[in-house]
């Protein structure tokens, strides 16, 4: 029996080495060593029982050998796997390295072509800027050159030179700048005193253009002579020439635009050519000398002290007489708003005949606020100055039209429209409580003892005082009354101008009856 075990457990040792040996091979040494210790111990400890724990024991062998064999397998499809990820790995470390090295070459290439087109603009901005540098010189001597034949004796290189400034100085402010401190001033206005007319043509529009837009070189030209010397061509036979005298004329424009000109242009004796300019009405077509001359005067006239020269010619009477002219309108008024700013120059407007009404009119001029804010202008002034004035401004129909400004004109107009009204009715308010005091200062006087009056009833004297307040009273409703019927007279006036309606145009005997039953509350303001 223990033979027969024996046996059987070298047959089954024999059969389980050779199912180990080719099942796991030599990678599983340590599970053979493991299966020996039980063997070992069966035959050592009794054969039958330990023959039944072992035979317990062969399947979970069996399935431990299943599971070595299935993770050596795994093991291998993990190393496979891991080879496989480092191959592609690596070969897409090369691809990036290939990439990287190809982009660094891009790089470097796109570096290079913006290194050599900086180097370009660079090169090229040099080229430019020797180039302008070289036109610049060019320049510089050029007007050097032209400076200096302004300093020579020959006639025609002097005018030529003469033209050159001109053609200079046209547009190009630096040339201004560079040309007069080059010195080319001085030379132009010694040509002034030449007898060629072209040549004082010539000197005359070169210093105009020098001087534009350029103060130094007005008081420059001023500071050289040139003032006096263009009145002495007035005088001279060369005056009878159109261009010399609008040559003339634009420069005064010119110079008389800085103020530190003005007292020395309108005490020369320049106001009266520019006057007479201003009235030339035998040159139609030269309306350009015209104007420059009426601006010159607004220019001059802003001086204080040229007040005074300008009262001195009859300019006050052709402005006034030219009002109504929509071209001229409005720099006109601006001169005399200018003239009313001096006490002469209010005394000259007054005097003049119409001047109020032709004022009071500019002030229904809708489409021009412009003109209406300077005639409120003159008109306030004056009437803030002068009393006469004010009954002067009532009795020309003030009224109506400064209620219509205040409510249809500009914000300036409106403001001085109101400053009128209120000083009208000030002084409507001082001459009615000047009637009142009067009266009654008259009607509460004592009568002498003895007279009729005190021997009568003793009610006749506050009788009288009624009577005579309630004259004073309907006086002042007269007043109104007439003042409303003017008012609507001016309207329909008015009306019938902006209608185009013929002159001799007579309202119907309605309108008639209308406004001379009308009361204030009829006003159309």
């Amino acid at each position: 029996m223990a033979k027969c075990h024996t046996n059987n457990i070298g047959s089954l040792l024999l059969d389980h080495t050779s199912t180990t040996a080719t099942a796991t091979g030599t990678h599983h040494s340590r599970l053979w060593t493991a299966f020996s210790r039980k063997i070992f111990d069966a035959v050592s400890c009794g054969g039958s029982s330990r023959y039944r724990h072992y035979e317990d024991d062969i399947p979970s062998f069996t399935t431990t050998a299943t599971n070595a064999t299935a993770s050596v397998s795994r093991e291998k499809q993990n190393k496979t796997a891991l080879s496989v990820t480092n191959n592609s790995r690596k070969e897409e470390n090369g691809n990036q390295q290939n990439l990287n090295v190809e982009g660094e070459k891009g790089r470097v290439k796109a570096r290079n072509g913006k290194s050599e087109k900086l180097s370009d603009l660079l090169s090229m901005a040099e080229a430019e800027s020797e180039s302008e540098t070289r036109k610049k010189v060019e320049v510089l001597e050029g007007m050097k050159r032209v400076v200096r034949e302004l300093q020579v004796d020959e006639g025609v290189k002097r005018r030529e030179a003469a033209c050159n400034v001109r053609l200079l100085c046209k547009e190009d402010g630096k040339a201004r700048v560079t040309l007069s401190m080059l010195g080319a001033i001085p030379p132009l206005v010694g040509m002034l005193d030449l007898e060629d007319f072209e040549c004082q043509i010539d000197a005359l529009y070169a210093l105009l253009n020098l001087g534009i837009g350029n103060d130094v070189n007005k008081a420059a030209i001023v500071k050289a002579g040139a003032v006096h010397k263009m009145l002495k061509i007035i005088e001279s036979p060369n005056a009878a020439n159109p261009s010399v005298s609008e040559a003339i004329v634009a420069n005064f424009l010119g110079l008389s635009a800085l103020d530190s000109n003005k007292p020395i242009i309108g005490s020369s004796g320049a106001i009266p050519f520019l006057v007479n300019s201003l009235k030339d009405l035998d040159h139609k077509n030269r309306s350009q000398a015209q104007q420059d001359a009426l601006r010159a005067l607004y220019n001059l006239s802003i001086s204080p002290s040229n007040i005074s020269f300008i009262l001195e010619t009859d300019l006050i009477s052709f402005l006034m007489g030219s009002l109504g002219d929509m071209e001229v309108s409005e720099r006109v008024l601006s001169i005399l708003s200018n003239a009313v700013s001096t006490p002469e120059g209010r005394k000259a407007i007054s005097a003049m005949p119409d001047a109020f009404p032709i004022l009071v009119d500019v002030l229904n001029w809708t489409d021009s606020p412009g003109c209406q804010e300077k005639a409120s202008y003159i008109l306030m002034v004056m009437a803030h100055k002068a009393y006469g004035d004010r009954q002067a401004m009532i009795e020309a129909g003030i009224v109506s039209s400064l209620l219509e400004l205040t409510l249809l004109g500009s914000t300036l107009a409106q403001k001085r429209a109101s400053r009128i009204l209120e000083c009208l009715r000030v002084d409507k308010g001082k001459q009615v409580s000047g009637n009142y005091g009067g009266n009654m200062g008259a009607a509460v006087s004592a009568p002498i003892y003895g007279t009729p009056s005190s021997s009568s009833n003793p009610n006749l004297v506050s009788k009288e005082c009624l009577e005579e307040t309630e004259d004073m009273m309907s006086e002042e409703k007269k007043a109104v009354k007439q003042l409303v019927q003017q008012s609507l007279q001016n309207n329909m006036r008015r009306i019938v101008k902006r209608a185009n309606l013929p002159q001799d145009f007579v309202p119907s005997e309605h309108f008639k009856s209308l406004t001379s039953s009308s009361t204030s509350k009829s006003l159309p303001f």
